[in-house]
């Protein structure tokens, strides 16, 4: 029977003749067929991962050069583009759209050898915190069916929580990535702005959006971003150096001096178990010997509003092009004048949160309004800017909880969009300023719910990131 560990022992067992990449395929049919019941998939590749899969194991038998991600088998999130197949970011505007190139992080994966199995359900345009905005139903948790999986890459986590897959890409725009990857029980892994390519990503708040990363292993993950990441020059905003090779660096097992933001892990909306869980783990930490130590961050309340000013703004210029003009849902319904037209496309093909945010966004950029909000924001951003370089000329780290409380229940939020917002308050700060972010599985409540802990670098200092959390899992 076959069973996945780590790329590297998949790996071994190929190169050995003990396993192809044509059975983990057919393994991994057989459990999204078996889990259907989570709408994880919006659609797969079988057929066509099969076949690749035998081109590989064709490859490996006549001696070729095997890539980093060979036979892997990988799903995307609905809103990478693959060449030749759908993409909706799981959406009715885009319900019937297929991508007519690769995203530079698409090309890449193929290239290593990985075989993509799928593409994932999400929140609508990845707007959302719970997977239960898509247009294509919820997500479902997989160590609690009742409850949700987390979002906007819900799908991307329940799959590799539910071993559908050895790795999923996600986006992480203010914890999209992390958030469901608390929720599941799996890494999540946010790198720095810039660190991968958003060229074929589509757009929710660029100067946000980043691709990440799902899996089960800290080694699995340096292998993703070594495959992945680096200079592109379709992404002007893509970082000019390639990302060290984790293999290469990771013997050094220094001693860290990490930060925690006493008023975080003191907020009121932090769930008990998750605040003494990060207490009882700093203490472990110290006890190991590295240095703790707290500091007040004074500007903790101001993250979510200017998180949400910003991105909204982003989201209303961005989502302006589909208008079913140029692509996207048409309505067939007769009309009158062109602004009727585009009312009636946009109003059919947005759901409701996507609606809601970009008209928050239309308004905090309107005239009157523009300086009061929107300007408030941005120079709120170079303040956290300015107060996290401060830390990190001090601190190698940031640790926080990633959610203030474990995943809730489908339904239970829906109502409450404030609510629903406020639970970003731990995971938006790194998108604000750019750093790389992890969640990193590590407990579980007395109801047997996994929650993580995040932890943070500073910018473009991912490999050290990469070193202290493959620590901290082994602690």
């Amino acid at each position: 029977m076959f069973e996945f560990i780590s790329f590297r022992d998949y790996q071994t067992l190929l190169t050995n003749g003990q396993t192809t990449c044509v059975e983990a395929v057919r393994h991994y049919i057989n459990v999204i067929n078996a889990n259907a019941h989570l709408n994880v998939w919006l659609e797969t590749f079988a057929e066509e991962a099969l076949v690749r899969a035998s081109e590989l194991d064709q490859a490996r038998r006549n001696g070729e050069p095997l890539g980093k991600l060979h036979g892997v088998i990988i799903g995307i999130k609905d809103v990478i583009c693959y060449k030749d197949h759908k993409v909706s970011a799981s959406s009715l505007i885009l319900e019937n759209f297929t991508s007519v190139y690769n995203a530079t992080a698409t090309q890449r994966l193929l290239d290593e050898g990985g075989i993509i199995i799928g593409r994932q359900n999400c929140d609508e345009f990845a707007m959302g915190s719970s997977n239960e905005n898509s247009a294509y139903g919820s997500v479902k948790n997989a160590a609690d069916t009742s409850r949700v999986p987390g979002g906007s890459s819900g799908g991307s986590a329940v799959a590799v929580q539910a071993k559908m897959c050895m790795v999923s890409l996600g986006s992480d725009t203010g914890g999209s990535v992390r958030q469901p990857a608390d929720f599941c029980g799996v890494i999540g892994f946010k790198p720095s702005y810039g660190t991968i390519s958003r060229y074929g990503l589509i757009a929710y708040a660029s100067s946000f959006d980043q691709i990440g990363i799902f899996a089960n292993s800290i080694d699995d993950v340096s292998v993703v971003m070594d495959s992945i990441s680096g200079p592109d020059e379709f992404d002007s905003t893509c970082s000019s150096t390639s990302f060290p090779n984790f293999k290469n660096e990771q013997a050094e097992n220094n001693k860290y001096k990490i930060a925690y933001f006493s008023n975080a892990l003191n907020h009121p909306s932090l769930h008990p178990e998750i605040k003494g869980a990060t207490t009882r783990f700093i203490e472990e930490l110290t006890a190991e010997g590295h240095a703790v130590e707290a500091i007040d961050f004074q500007l903790l309340d101001y993250i979510v509003p200017t998180y949400y000013v910003l991105t909204t703004a982003e989201a209303s210029s961005n989502l302006s092009r589909y208008d079913g003009v140029k692509f996207g849902h048409r309505n067939e319904e007769k009309n009158h004048d062109l602004t009727t037209f585009y009312k009636a496309n946009r109003s059919n093909g947005f759901g409701a949160e996507v609606k809601r945010r970009i008209l928050l966004g239309t308004f905090v950029l309107s005239a009157g309004y523009y300086e009061a909000y929107f300007t408030k924001a941005q120079q709120v951003r170079q303040l956290l800017a300015k107060k996290t370089k401060e830390i990190f000329e001090q601190y190698d780290a940031i640790i926080l909880p990633t959610v203030p409380t474990p995943a809730f229940k489908l339904g239970e939020k829906s109502n409450d969009p404030i609510e629903m917002f406020l639970g970003d308050i731990y995971t938006v700060y790194a998108n604000l300023v750019g750093i790389p972010a992890i969640s990193l599985p590590l407990f579980r409540t007395a109801e047997g719910l996994p929650f993580g802990l995040q932890v943070m670098a500073s910018q473009k200092n991912d490999l050290l990131l990469l070193r202290l959390s493959k620590n901290l899992m082994d602690l």
